[in-house]
């Protein structure tokens, strides 16, 4: 089974730049198949991982950054991939 894991966060006014390379930065161990990420409006920084597990499998995940580097809490999901018919 496909698991993707994503991870979204908004910066503090002024610094969307530091908080893209903060993302960008953090290495997951193991290493997910496939890892993108992605910028927003009004300093939003997305990543998503997918992995190969259960949806309830215990994997890696960006930590929160320092408070000071967003506005309000980290925001995560957990999806599964749907066979096509």
């Amino acid at each position: 089974m496909t698991v993707a894991l994503m991870w979204e966060a908004r910066a503090a006014a002024g610094r969307g730049e530091e908080l893209l390379s903060w993302a960008r930065a953090h290495e997951l161990t193991p290493a997910p198949l496939r890892r993108e990420t992605f910028r927003a409006p009004e300093d939003r920084v997305l990543v998503i991982t997918w992995w190969d597990a259960d949806h309830r499998a215990e994997l890696p995940e960006l930590p929160d950054p320092v408070a000071e580097l967003v506005c309000r809490p980290v925001h995560r999901w957990r999806f599964e991939q749907v066979a096509e018919d």
